[in-house]
């Protein structure tokens, strides 16, 4: 698997206080990637770096091998999805125009094109085609997230960045989301960093899971590894109701596979 996203010796500081700590990770091709950890942790901070909405103090962020130093910002940024929590659409206009926004910025000339990918992914994210021409205060809350994530996949980028993104709407949507960003995911083979608060939903996602604490790394695992093998007691902590969901004995663990129901099978 080739790395898509390479950070090296990466500081971050906020008036004199270190809030990122010598951050070295290396995050392949299509992984989907759940960031959690306690607030303040670095969570955000780490997504943000990646786009560089945020930049480090030291250290090198390299995408598919280039420093994104070097990088014109504006049009870097348009070629990397971004999702955030209550999607901020653009209130004056419609569903369709949100959508294109990223692409007709892009090639404005391409607008049949557009179009096309406009309802291909309002397809894939479960909206209807007839949903086009309505404006966001039109929208449910969870149909408003669903249109906040085909945005920000509609230029077709391979790095996809999401900042608790589904943690303003309920949780019958939330789980439908979840399904969504799974299968989408899946389809795609796109390389996903998604914030969550939520240990459960940390482990239903990711094909790995990053654990944080106080700017540092705790332990960067498979699901199941996190689940079976917590690296340390601040991991431990995080996932004891986990471990207990499974009901089965500490040396059946190893067999645990977390699924979308939040229980374990053996297999």
């Amino acid at each position: 698997m080739s790395t898509a996203i390479q950070f090296e010796d990466i500081t971050k500081e906020y008036e004199g206080k270190t809030i990122i700590e010598n951050l070295n990770l290396s995050i392949g091709q299509g992984e989907f990637v759940t960031i959690i950890g306690s607030s303040g942790c670095g969570k955000t901070t780490t997504l943000k770096m990646v786009n560089g909405l945020i930049t480090p103090e030291k250290g090198t962020i390299t995408i598919h091998g280039e420093d994104i130093k070097i990088k014109d910002m504006t049009t870097f940024r348009r070629t990397i999805g971004y999702a955030i929590q209550g999607s901020v659409l653009f209130p004056h206009m419609n569903v369709e125009e949100n959508i294109a926004y990223v692409p007709n910025l892009l090639n404005k000339k391409e607008k049949e094109k557009t179009k096309e990918a406009v309802s291909k992914w309002m397809k894939i994210v479960g909206l209807e085609g007839d949903m086009k021409e309505r404006y966001p205060y039109e929208l449910s809350g969870g149909q408003q997230q669903r249109v906040g994530i085909a945005r920000a996949l509609a230029a077709s980028p391979d790095i996809l960045l999401m900042d608790e993104p589904f943690g303003a709407v309920d949780e019958i949507t939330r789980e439908q989301l979840q399904k969504e960003i799974k299968r989408i995911h899946e389809q795609t083979k796109i390389t996903i960093l998604f914030v969550t608060h939520d240990i459960s939903e940390a482990l239903k996602l990711g094909t790995k899971v990053l654990v944080m604490d106080h700017g540092k790394i705790e332990q960067y695992a498979a699901p199941q590894e996190i689940l079976s093998n917590p690296a340390t007691d601040f991991v431990q902590k995080l996932v004891d109701k986990e471990r207990r969901i499974c009901h089965l004995p500490e040396e059946k663990l190893k067999d645990c596979e977390y699924s979308e129901a939040a229980v374990c099978d053996v297999r």
